[in-house]
């Protein structure tokens, strides 16, 4: 991929997170942060309503369907890894509920907010 290509993604990406922020704050929810970077790896949004800790993984794609897809098994498990960190790392977070979401984003659609999308397990 050319380097005009990935800031391309990068951009793309970079907006994605803005409007599913925006839809998460729209729902009740406090976006505590926009990609959280751990040792472990990167979560896209971390955001709370009530005693619920939601990890959320965006992605944008041509179609909903091709964007739920690219949530892999490996992303899981890593973001399941950071969020460990991250609850470890942050006592006031470590009492909350945490969940595993997926915002899935189309052209001129607003984004798809999927509570539950996984578990740690998974």
């Amino acid at each position: 991929m050319s380097r005009g290509a990935r800031l391309g993604a990068w951009r793309r990406g970079l907006h994605a997170e803005t409007l599913c922020c925006w839809w998460l704050r729209l729902k009740g929810y406090r976006v505590l942060e926009r990609r959280a970077r751990t040792p472990v790896g990167e979560i896209d949004i971390l955001a709370r309503r009530g005693q619920i800790l939601a990890v959320i993984e965006v992605k944008q794609r041509k179609s909903r369907d091709e964007a739920g897809a690219a949530v892999g098994a490996h992303q899981r498990r890593r973001l399941s890894r950071a969020a460990r960190w991250i609850l470890a790392s942050r006592p006031r977070l470590a009492r909350l509920s945490v969940r595993y979401d997926a915002m899935l984003v189309a052209p001129w659609r607003l984004p798809s907010h999927l509570t539950g999308a996984w578990t740690e397990d998974e």
